[in-house]
């Protein structure tokens, strides 16, 4: 099955199959599926046609995919743009909700280890 140009494998359960799209997580495909009425537990490879394409009429309702990602990326731009804390945040590429940064911050800084010991190497026994 395809919708929306990707497609979503059939042999797994529908509610984990639609999560494959970007921007739909399990409790939104579990909406979805009751909104279309079709049993959660069902599998791609068995719908029928009419099901499929309830199941699209309401995923072309939403949000998701391509212009979801368009949106979030030009909400943090505007927030780049007017300069408010999340932007510059986001500018100098740190975390944005409030982490702490002492310790776990890694992937986002890119794995940086500042602390004395950790760039030595072991002294050579003679």
């Amino acid at each position: 099955m395809r919708i929306l140009g990707i497609n979503i494998p059939n042999d797994k359960h529908l509610d984990i199959a639609l999560t494959s799209l970007y921007g739909i997580g399990l409790s939104s495909a579990r909406k979805i599926l009751k909104q279309a009425q079709v049993e959660i537990n069902s599998k791609g490879d068995v719908l029928t046609v009419d099901q499929e394409n309830a199941i699209r009429k309401v995923i072309e309702g939403m949000t998701i995919e391509g212009t979801l990602k368009r949106e979030i990326a030009t909400n943090i731009k505007r927030l780049k743009d007017i300069k408010a804390y999340r932007g510059v945040r986001h500018m100098r590429k740190m975390p944005v909700h409030g982490q702490r940064t002492k310790t776990n911050s890694r992937t986002v800084r890119g794995n940086v280890r500042k602390t004395m010991t950790s760039g030595r190497r072991k002294a050579e026994k003679t």
